[in-house]
Order: structure tokens, then C-alpha cells, then sequence
């Protein structure tokens, strides 16, 4: 007697915790998703829509605080994430009149070639976007490949990418930048000022000091590919500029 097998069909669906339904949908319809099922009554239960996925949202722990950041996650798979981030902060501008990127809700940066973004929800949540060829095996803390600047560098792309943290990323760039900047490539040392830049305008400080990094960076020679480098970096504050 052969055993049933089951048919190839699966689709995991996650159910998030959500604290506020009214702020929940403001926030998922304002990025262009569509509600599809709402219910606040014996118990919440909500069903956001976009393309081909849905977010489905539950009642939250009494002890979940949203400001922790540590409700629930996601990851979306898809083929492309550029297309996403693009589309999410031109609704942002269109209901907002301007880019969430601090706070909660937000939308992380997008590095050009980045093979990830994150949405963090007002109840904490964060849904991650993720290219589904993104390498399966990643140097966390920094390529064992590179020294100096360049490996601070790299480690700040994974904390900015992969942890979110741009806090960490600037002072692991600040640091290495004093420590090595004087010996490093001029195309390193432009980049982490880039990086001292972007990472400024994602945390909203450091304000004064940006007109002397930008005038530095400047002031580095560079070749064609080099700068294109550094743009891309600097594309990151384009979406953070509010003003």
C-alpha cells in the first residue's frame, strides 16, 4: 500500500500582530495596498492585498510594545526589489508630502544593486522585501577579504542592509575613516564620507558637519566609475530629503 503524498500547492500565509486597525490600514492603503477583509469584532483580524501577496493581521500581545520594533516579520520574495522601493516612496510623497524614513512606519534606504528594503509597520512589523537571486551566503561583520577603510565600509553595508542599523554604521565609518583615512584609496575615502552623509540624513543628526564632509568628498579625485560609486551611495539621502 503506497502512503498519500500531498500535492506541491502550499502558500504560508503570516498573521501579524497589529495594534491599531485604523492605523494599519491607513498606512498599507496609503502604499497602495488594498483591504480585503476587516474585522474588529469578537477579534481583529485584517487582510491587506498588493499585486500578488498578502499581509494578514491579528490582535497583538497585550505586553507588545510597537516602539521594540520585535512584533513580526515578513519577507517578500521577488524578482526585483527597485521597482518596490520606487513605488512605495512615490505613495509615501503622494500621502504624506514626504518620505517616512525615520520613525515608525518607515521604509529603509535603497542602495542601487541593494538586494533588499524593509517596511516597519506602526505596530512594529517589519516586512522585508528580499531579490530572490540574492546570494545565499553573506560576510557578516565585514569581508575577511579587506582591511581599513574598505572593510568598514563593507561592514557598514551589511549593517545598513541586513540589520538596519545606521547608527552602528556610522560610527563603525567615522571610526575607521580617523583611524585610516589618511592611507586609504581616495575612492574609499570618498565613499565613507558618502556614507557619513547618507547615514546623517537617515538618522537626522549631524547636520553641521555634512557641508564639510560633502565639501571634502568633493574636493577627492576621483575617475568616472569611482564618482558613479559615490552617487549611488548618495542616492540613499535622495529619498530622505523632505525639504
Amino acid at each position: 500500500m503506497t502512503e498519500p503524498t500531498t500535492p506541491a500547492n502550499e502558500t504560508t500565509v503570516p498573521v501579524l500582530p497589529c495594534v491599531s486597525v485604523d492605523d494599519t490600514l491607513e498606512f498599507y492603503e496609503a502604499l497602495g495596498f488594498e483591504n480585503t477583509y476587516k474585522q474588529t469584532r469578537p477579534y481583529t483580524y485584517l487582510v491587506m492585498r498588493r499585486s500578488g501577496f498578502e499581509l494578514h493581521f491579528g490582535k497583538a500581545p497585550k505586553d507588545l510594545d510597537p516602539a521594540r520594533e520585535d512584533g513580526g516579520a515578513c519577507l517578500v520574495m521577488v524578482d526585483s526589489v527597485a521597482p518596490y522601493h520606487a513605488a512605495f516612496v512615490r505613495a509615501m510623497r503622494r500621502a504624506y508630502g514626504k518620505v517616512l524614513a525615520t520613525g515608525r512606519p518607515r521604509i529603509t534606504r535603497y542602495r542601487p544593486g541593494a538586494s533588499r528594503f524593509s517596511l516597519v509597520d506602526p505596530s512594529g512589523n517589519t516586512i522585508v522585501f528580499v531579490q530572490r537571486d540574492e546570494p545565499m551566503e553573506l560576510d557578516y561583520g565585514g569581508s575577511k577579504r579587506l582591511e581599513g577603510l574598505a572593510k568598514a565600509l563593507d561592514n557598514a553595508r551589511i549593517l545598513r542592509e541586513f540589520k538596519d542599523d545606521d547608527r552602528a554604521a556610522f560610527r563603525a565609518v567615522n571610526s575607521a575613516l580617523r583611524k585610516f583615512g589618511e592611507d586609504a584609496p581616495a575612492a574609499d575615502r570618498a565613499r565613507a564620507l558618502a556614507v557619513l552623509i547618507s547615514t546623517s540624513a537617515a538618522l537626522g543628526e549631524h547636520g553641521d558637519e555634512v557641508p564639510a564632509w560633502t565639501a571634502e568628498m568633493e574636493g577627492i579625485a576621483l575617475t568616472e566609475a569611482e564618482r558613479e560609486q559615490v552617487e549611488a551611495e548618495l542616492h540613499n539621502t535622495l529619498d530622505l530629503n523632505n525639504d
